[in-house]
């Protein structure tokens, strides 16, 4: 293998709700989306077969609203809607630069994007196009995590890259702790054992029962994807392995 070429042939790519959000903290900001579906563009165009799960927090927290007093299953179909709309959003601004994609959900919405079936998903990613996947796994009490996880395993991904707003998983929270340090190669017990809530536990558990690595990295950084995706740069890898500080 070259030395810069990209370590994986298919990965998944979960991206928060707030990926897309600009300076208001809510809703979707076209400049900031387009800026996220340019570091989609920059992979896919390499050759790279890629698929996405963005939440929907921007838009909807089912889990809040939850909390408030609604009925769950109720306030997580609302949150599962959220991310139709954010999946429909970045398929407009990656389709504005060139790249095919498809949407489907979990939830069927024919007049809008496609049911999901899993053939058809693999058969996109075969053809090169971006899939992204809206709706979490259809059913409530499950989060956009385990519906990446799910996913991931489900395409044969190699890799799951999370996309946050940080560089990597740290042992508190560096935005408000300054004595915080970033782990460069985390175990899936480790995450689980010390609750670092990189995603939830049915997520983790999910990877690890299939030797799917899970890379924590820094999407608002531009061209960190395909950097990260060579191995270079500065991220998280969470895996088999033990853990190293």
């Amino acid at each position: 293998m070259v030395a810069d070429a990209p370590r994986y042939k298919r990965i998944l790519l979960k991206l928060s709700g707030e990926a897309g959000v600009g300076g208001e903290g809510f809703g979707i900001d076209p400049k900031t989306l387009g800026a996220v579906a340019e570091e989609i563009a920059q992979v896919a165009k390499a050759g790279i077969e890629i698929c996405v799960v963005v939440g929907g927090g921007n838009i909807f927290r089912g889990a809040a609203l939850a909390e408030a007093g609604m009925e769950r299953a109720s306030a997580d179909y609302m949150g599962m809607l959220a991310t139709v709309m954010n999946a429909l959003a970045l398929q407009a601004s990656l389709e504005k630069i060139g790249v095919f994609t498809r949407v489907q959900s979990a939830i069927p919405m024919e007049a809008v994007c496609e049911r999901y079936i899993r053939r058809r998903a693999l058969r996109h990613l075969e053809k090169g196009r971006v899939v992204i996947f809206a709706a979490g796994v259809g059913a409530p009490f499950f989060t956009t995590d385990s519906g990446a996880a799910l996913r991931a395993a489900e395409m044969g991904c190699q890799a799951l890259f999370k996309g946050t707003s940080v560089d990597g998983v740290y042992t508190a929270d560096p935005k408000t702790d300054a004595s915080a340090t970033r782990y460069e190669r985390l175990s899936y017990h480790d995450v689980l054992a010390k609750n670092l809530k990189v995603m939830d536990a049915s997520a983790v558990s999910l990877m690890r029962e299939n030797h799917i690595p899970i890379v924590v990295f820094n999407i608002r950084e531009r061209g960190n994807l395909m950097t990260v995706l060579k191995g270079e740069g500065v991220f998280t890898t969470i895996d088999d392995s033990t853990t190293d500080t």
